[in-house]
């Protein structure tokens, strides 16, 4: 019974995070003027998913993404090179951790 309530969850999760949106929707989710988004996304703070040069377009979690940044370089104090390598040093130890947890507790197989 549990399989189903899984794939559920997983097809949500799918259609959550297929969601796109413009630069511009990113930086007023962001709080951020879309210049300064435009910045940082040839930063590499930012990877667009799709789109073009012109008008790319991201994840929903771009705008937390930039959110995150820019608490790490406020309440750090870190410049923006700073800022983003620990950014990318997060991004590897939630990598880390997932892997982790899925040698911990492997998912059954074949019920």
């Amino acid at each position: 019974m549990s399989a189903p309530t899984r794939t559920r969850i997983a097809a949500l999760v799918v259609t959550a995070s297929a969601e796109q949106l413009s630069l511009d929707a990113v930086a007023r989710r962001a709080g951020l003027h879309p210049e300064l988004v435009r910045r940082l996304v040839a930063l590499g703070a930012l990877e667009p998913i799709a789109g073009t040069s012109a008008a790319p377009r991201f994840s929903a979690e771009a705008a937390s993404r930039l959110t995150l940044l820019l608490r790490l370089r406020r309440d750090l104090g870190l410049n923006w090179a700073g800022a983003l390598l620990a950014l990318d040093l997060l991004d590897r130890i939630d990598a880390l951790q997932a892997r982790l947890a899925r040698y911990e507790h492997p998912t059954e197989r074949g019920s």
